[in-house]
């Protein structure tokens, strides 16, 4: 049944994920809804709510621009199945708006595939990268992704290997100057954190282990596929594929050097990985074992949400 609904693009799909991710949302501030509350504080929620919904809807548009999928909503429906997972990755400001910018820098590294303005677009992915570094550092990571589109999608020009450095003088040279007009300091704007964690500890819970669990011996299970997708896709659709898949990499390896342990830096790997669970969802010929599949996601979750 779920998959029969979302197999289609249908208005009704957005309206189911939007009460996913209240649920979501609802899940990670119990508190706040259960405490007094300022009208101050009530724009703050919903302005991060917001923020996850609109991730959501920039996700489809990605998808859609770039036929990274067929014409259905099973990409978003598992995005929005991971904030219920993790449903503390609703309520991190920081990641939340750095995840924000590195999709946006991810849309313009995918339409290199049209190999039009092409100088614009390595300008416009950095930009956003590093605007998505000045809200958590290690995103900076992301930057790997223009220099893989470099080789992936260009001629490998030298002028094309500058313009990326151009774009990040470009954000200092900004940044430098709002912190001088703000704070009358050349760099308190750059309120930087590098730091690196390896304490897992906060991981050892059942509802931890069993959603880490989900998410990636499923993911890992359809990424084996989606290598094979891949190979049968059009040529020239082969890059982009190869770059989400780039992307989930680089999102994993944020997670293993969050800072901070609590469930919220998952969140940099819900958008590639939804996008290649969507493709091996898309590959599944047995009917039942889509539904079976696609249950297993939707029910989990709900139960972690109770434990």
């Amino acid at each position: 049944m779920i998959a029969s609904v979302f197999k289609k693009s249908k208005p009704i799909n957005f309206v189911i994920i939007f009460f996913i991710l209240v649920l979501a949302f609802t899940a990670a501030n119990v508190k706040f809804f259960t405490e007094a509350f300022s009208l101050s504080d009530l724009f703050k929620k919903t302005a991060l709510f917001l923020t996850c919904y609109f991730s959501v809807l920039l996700l489809h548009f990605i998808v859609n621009k770039n036929n990274l999928s067929k014409n259905n909503h099973f990409q978003i429906l598992l995005f929005s199945l991971f904030f219920l997972l993790f449903p503390e990755s609703t309520i991190n400001v920081n990641f939340l708006v750095a995840n924000i910018f590195i999709l946006f820098g991810l849309r313009r590294i995918l339409s290199l595939r049209t190999q039009i303005r092409i100088k614009k677009k390595l300008f416009d992915a950095a930009f956003w990268f590093g605007l998505a570094m000045l809200f958590y550092f290690w995103a900076g990571l992301f930057f790997i992704l223009v220099f893989s589109s470099l080789l992936l999608y260009t001629d490998n020009r030298i002028k094309n290997w500058i313009i990326p450095f151009a774009s990040v003088a470009t954000i200092f040279i900004i940044s430098t100057s709002l912190s001088v007009m703000l704070y009358d300091d050349f760099f308190k704007i750059f309120n930087l954190s590098m730091a690196i964690s390896y304490d897992y500890s906060y991981y050892n819970s059942r509802k931890f282990l069993i959603a880490i669990t989900l998410l990636f011996s499923f993911g890992i299970w359809a990424s084996i596929f989606y290598g094979k997708l891949v190979q049968h896709k059009k040529k020239a659709f082969r890059p982009a594929f190869k770059t989400i898949f780039i992307a989930a990499l680089i999102a994993f390896v944020l997670v293993i050097m969050a800072p901070q342990k609590d469930g919220s830096e998952f969140l940099f790997l819900f958008a590639p990985t939804a996008i290649i669970m969507a493709n091996y969802v898309e590959s599944i010929k047995e009917k039942w074992f889509k539904e079976l599949f696609l249950y297993v996601l939707v029910v989990v979750p709900i139960l972690l949400l109770v434990l």
